[in-house]
């Protein structure tokens, strides 16, 4: 009962009105797929306003690690491991990736999906490197394929029904299905990195190993049906990123890895913005499950 109530306040609290008059904006400005060089420009200042904001991430860690730190060189590299090849990688595909998000808040805008392609890509390298080889084959054979299938329907201005191809919420038979899949697909991650690698994919946590092949399993499910619902326009979307997020903050607490805990929590404002963003966007015929709590 809870989820339904934040919606409703969000939809009604005046503090949110800016983001719904943003997008209504964007909608009416973004009917002729033709018409997409404003989708371009967006797509280029989202990018930069992402590289300020790492910039200053890394700025700020840098001199965290380097002046506040206990024991100087004991410390150093605790924060920013840029002697870690899997973590060079991810700080660009992190960069793209919130380029990506601050662009698909627009429901229109597809070009977001092209930066979407290349984080896909590089996230797929830093799991390699990382050996976890579930999220590499998700990254390389599913999201980019999910990435080109959204380029694909969003840059049509009419779903293949003939309907108007807006947001929209899953109805009520769809959201069960989703939620079985998000068990489903967690339960089968679980088990099968525990076979794969014997049990020792998180050995730092010993005994507790097992919550970290959770929120890993977590992670895969929640971003696999946040990137699949994105395609269809389905607001429901935005509460998988918001489970990505949460699960990947835990995943990292109990790892001990502060800067990932940092940047988990920056995806998880911008993944809120978004999802506010895109309830507002989503008109009340179009609420799905949720007119049953919402009238």
């Amino acid at each position: 009962m809870c989820l339904p109530l934040v919606f409703f306040v969000i939809k009604n609290i005046s503090v949110f009105r800016y983001f719904g008059i943003s997008i209504t904006r964007q909608l009416d400005n973004s009917t002729n797929p033709m018409n997409n060089t404003h989708l371009w420009r967006a797509l280029g200042r989202n990018t930069v306003i992402s590289v300020i904001l790492f910039g200053a991430l890394l700025g700020l860690l840098w001199l965290v690690e380097t002046y506040l730190l206990p024991c100087g060189e004991a410390w150093r590299g605790s924060l920013l491991k840029w002697h870690d090849p899997a973590w060079v990688v991810g700080i660009p595909a992190s960069v793209i990736g919130v380029a990506y998000i601050l662009t698909v808040r627009d429901p229109q805008n597809y070009t977001g999906f092209f930066a979407g392609i290349v984080m896909s890509f590089l996230l797929g390298i830093q799991f390699l490197l990382q050996e976890q080889y579930d999220s590499t084959f998700l990254y390389f054979f599913v999201f980019i394929p999910f990435q080109m299938m959204s380029i694909y329907k969003w840059s049509r201005s009419k779903d293949d029904g003939g309907a108007s191809f807006e947001p929209k919420f899953l109805d009520t038979p769809r959201l069960i299905l989703s939620v079985f899949m998000l068990v489903f697909i967690t339960a089968g991650d679980l088990l099968l990195m525990n076979y794969v690698n014997h049990g020792s994919l998180f050995p730092s946590l010993e005994g507790r190993a097992w919550v970290g092949l959770l929120l890993n399993g977590l992670l895969i499910s929640s971003s696999f049906l946040a990137n699949y619902w994105l395609i269809y326009r389905k607001t429901d979307s935005w509460i998988y990123w918001f489970i990505y997020s949460i699960a990947g903050i835990g995943l990292f607490i109990i790892l001990g890895n502060i800067f990932s805990i940092v940047l988990f929590s920056f995806f998880l404002v911008i993944n809120g913005m978004a999802g506010i963003a895109w309830i507002k966007a989503t008109k009340p015929e179009n609420y799905g499950w949720l007119s049953i709590f919402v009238k």
